[in-house]
């Protein structure tokens, strides 16, 4: 009965796993790692490989590789920079096409580890890791003693050296002036950070990495080192200092060095993506550089991000209707009721807002906003940039950072605003939505962004989980989360600027108490890092550096002779088509403040006028109106008096 029952349980135990794993996989191509099958592994680990693999074989149907599955990620997340000298790849042998393979290998548990060294024969099963201790810290210190303990055959082509230096290796250098920065991490014999720094940085031109151990005295003294780890540094001129950091662990370490003039990536055509900025690149090619301070946030951005997201992308579309035009009064809100740039601008997105809000369609030409944006800063000399500005978000080169740079940016900010005044939102259709900036920003990414793979990439992001967002804190630290989900995932691709790599954000040199470590693992103090995002995005922060100057005296453009009434063009003519009454379009238009089309009775349309405008016109009417009947109860009663006297002398 018992062993019937013990079965029973083992039976339904398999069944739900194996339904779980057919319906959710647990690596994706989203994770910084390698799917391997039986058709590319042996191709992938043999002979033609010039970079050593760490395998796991797995299946998908143990309990014990769905739990194991974060830890490999976060192994795969904590060492993607090594990717030309060693992969982290995966093989699930659940599937039915990788039976063989597995058998091959000789996997009969799960989860098996396999080291495979560069070039590698068809032959070679690989070595086998069978410790207890599977932590991040214990597998990525395995990878280092594999990669140093290799044959000279199975040596990766571009694997730095990691043995250390010794004081006649490192003297020679000290007062040389060289094309580059050397870095020199002092360490006791035990540690692995010099080794983890060293391959931090085998992508990076500009600098070369060292390690030398505490026992060698002579260059200890030399240097007058007493704290390890501790790091030396060589500048290109000649001159060395002892660098003195926030905490002396790898991430600081790897992240200053990364930091320095001159020290770039070196890119790759993994994980490319397209280029949303468009025709703006030959803009800004001819655009000086800018120096900026990386602790500020620059209106100048924030509004070249306004100007090309109101009359460049949003120019892909003719028409905006039904859900897009949902989701666009939804991102006009947001920015209109947060925005803490300029009073011009935020005037010209409340009317804006304003105007969509009253305006009685289901469906608004792409045209009619773009007219009403321009002609609104023509007549009432409110400010919103015709060009872009980049200085913050400025690249090495056209193409690179720009405009989604500066989108990020502004979201950022919005989201610090709205946790620091919920109430801006009140009296609008996202009022109590503590993810209302978040839903905005979806929308408008998953449907009016130029890159349509950063949109699907976006909304899977989100649906994932954007309904764990239950405070305004949760949405600012949401943000940031994913925003350095996706520089991870861009790291190194064709869209990262090798003078601004893409990287964990805030770094250590801005914010050095966010940053921490456990089991010899970077994390991230939340507490900390929210703290930074409400200094970093609030208002008080922001740079009107670099700013243009306010287009106050636009030219007027001519008024066309008269001519016999026709049919109207363009915009208008599809805002007169789907509103069949002419004088309630006027109405409409006139009541939110902002400017205003009123349509005359010939089919003309009368440009300008604003609500002062149309208050003082109804003001005038009225005193005009009493004074007519002023003067013709005035002359009605005169000829009365003048009759009856005229009346009485005949008599």
């Amino acid at each position: 009965m018992a062993g019937g029952f013990r079965l029973s349980v083992v039976v339904l135990c398999f069944l739900t796993c194996g339904a779980a794993a057919g319906t959710a996989r647990l690596y994706t191509e989203d994770d910084p790692l390698v799917l391997l099958g039986s058709g590319s592994l042996k191709r992938s680990v043999s002979s033609n490989s010039s970079s050593a693999w760490l395998v796991q074989f797995y299946s998908s149907w143990c309990g014990h590789c769905i739990q194991f599955s974060s830890t490999w990620k976060a192994l795969a997340h904590d060492v993607q920079d090594w990717d030309t000298i060693i992969h982290i790849a995966v093989v699930d042998c659940a599937q039915d096409d990788n039976f063989d393979i597995c058998k091959e290998y000789g996997v009969s548990f799960y989860p098996t580890f396999r080291y495979f060294g560069a070039h590698a024969s068809p032959a070679d099963l690989g070595k086998t890791y069978r410790g207890a201790d599977r932590g991040v810290q214990t597998l990525r210190e395995l990878m280092i003693n594999f990669l140093q303990n290799h044959t000279r055959l199975g040596k990766p082509d571009h694997c730095p050296p990691l043995e250390p230096f010794n004081l006649g290796d490192l003297l020679p250098l000290l007062g040389q002036k060289s094309a580059h920065y050397t870095a020199i991490i002092i360490e006791h014999p035990t540690s692995y950070v010099g080794r983890e720094v060293i391959l931090d940085l085998s992508k990076y031109t500009g600098i070369v990495v060292r390690r030398a151990l505490s026992i060698d005295t002579p260059l200890v003294d030399k240097l007058k080192i007493t704290a390890f780890p501790s790091a030396y540094l060589l500048h290109p001129n000649g001159t060395h200092t002892h660098l003195h950091l926030y905490m002396q662990l790898r991430f600081f370490f790897t992240s200053f060095l990364r930091g320095l003039q001159g020290v770039q990536r070196r890119q790759t055509e993994d994980h490319s993506a397209p280029n949303p900025m468009g025709d703006l690149s030959e803009h800004h090619s001819t655009d000086p550089w800018r120096e900026f301070d990386s602790s500020k946030v620059y209106m100048a951005d924030l509004e070249s991000a306004l100007h090309y997201l109101l009359r460049v992308e949003l120019a892909t579309h003719n028409t905006l209707g039904g859900e897009e035009l949902k989701k666009f009064k939804s991102v006009v809100t947001v920015i209109a009721k947060l925005y803490p740039g300029r009073a011009s601008v935020q005037k010209v997105m409340e009317n804006l807002l304003d105007w969509l809000v009253r305006l009685p369609l289901e469906s608004i030409p792409y045209q009619a906003i773009l007219d009403l944006v321009d002609d609104k800063m023509r007549i009432s000399s409110l400010s919103l940039g015709a060009e872009v500005r980049w200085v913050g978000c400025q690249g090495s080169r056209p193409g690179l950072r720009g405009y989604p740079c500066s989108l990020w940016t502004l979201f950022h900010m919005l989201t610090v605003q709205y946790d620091a005044s919920p109430k801006l939102l009140a009296s609008t259709a996202l009022e109590g939505d503590p993810a209302a900036v978040l839903n905005a920003m979806r929308g408008y990414i998953g449907t009016f962004f130029g890159c349509e793979q950063c949109g699907r990439h976006f909304e899977e992001m989100a649906a994932q989980s954007l309904d764990q967002v239950k405070t305004t804190e949760d949405a600012v630290i949401w943000l940031w989360s994913k925003h350095n989900q996706v520089n991870s995932r861009l790291a190194g691709s064709l869209s990262d600027d090798p003078v601004f790599p893409k990287s964990p954000w805030p770094s250590p040199a801005l914010c050095p108490a966010c940053h921490q470590e456990k089991e010899g693992v970077h994390t991230w103090n939340e507490e900390q890092v929210l703290a930074f995002l409400r200094q970093h995005y609030g208002a008080g922060n922001l740079s009107p550096r670099y700013l243009p100057e306010p287009q106050r005296h636009l030219p007027t453009p001519p008024l066309a002779p008269p001519q016999a009434p026709q049919k109207p063009q363009g915009a208008v003519q599809a805002l007169q088509q789907q509103q069949p009454t002419p004088r309630a379009t006027a109405v409409v238009l006139n009541g939110g403040g902002a400017q205003i089309r009123l349509h005359s009775g010939s089919g003309g349309w009368i440009l300008g006028f604003t609500s002062v405008d149309m208050s003082l016109c109804l003001v005038l009417y009225v005193c005009s109106c009493l004074m007519l009947m002023l003067l013709f109860f005035f002359f009605k009663i005169r000829s009365r008096r003048w009759k009856l006297k005229n009346g009485r002398l005949h008599v």
